[in-house]
């Protein structure tokens, strides 16, 4: 099982940063962190690093559910999303798979949450 989803596209980096965040708006996700990995690296290390940002994205109401049926899985909250920028000029936006992420805790009521979870951030990937 790969650990992620993901899809290549055409376009402007910023520009689809903004597709990714509207397409997860649709699927009642918010963002609630953004960082860029190119600042930060620049910033700390003094190194330059391609276009490279992480979108922390939650789902409200499956957050809580999923806190109600293990309090400990904050610690795997939110769902990462990535947008590089490639070496070819093309843009890759990759989002964790919550079912291989979720495979470590032994709760039977979060496998179905994962799936579900899963689904639609496999619906982001694919409308991008």
């Amino acid at each position: 099982m790969e650990y992620y989803f993901a899809k290549t596209v055409k376009g402007e980096f910023d520009e689809v940063i903004k597709t990714v965040t509207n397409e997860l708006e649709k699927e009642g996700f918010g963002v609630l962190t953004e960082i860029n990995v190119t600042e930060t690296l620049k910033k700390k290390l003094d190194v330059d690093f391609k276009k490279y940002q992480i979108l922390g994205a939650c789902n409200a109401p499956y957050a809580h559910k999923a806190l109600k049926a293990e309090d400990k899985i904050g610690t795997m909250l939110p769902c990462n999303v990535i947008v590089q920028e490639l070496e070819n000029g093309q843009i890759e936006v990759a989002a964790v798979n919550p079912m291989a992420s979720m495979q470590a805790v032994k709760n039977k009521d979060l496998e179905k949450i994962a799936s579900e979870i899963g689904d639609k951030l496999k619906n982001v990937i694919n409308q991008i």
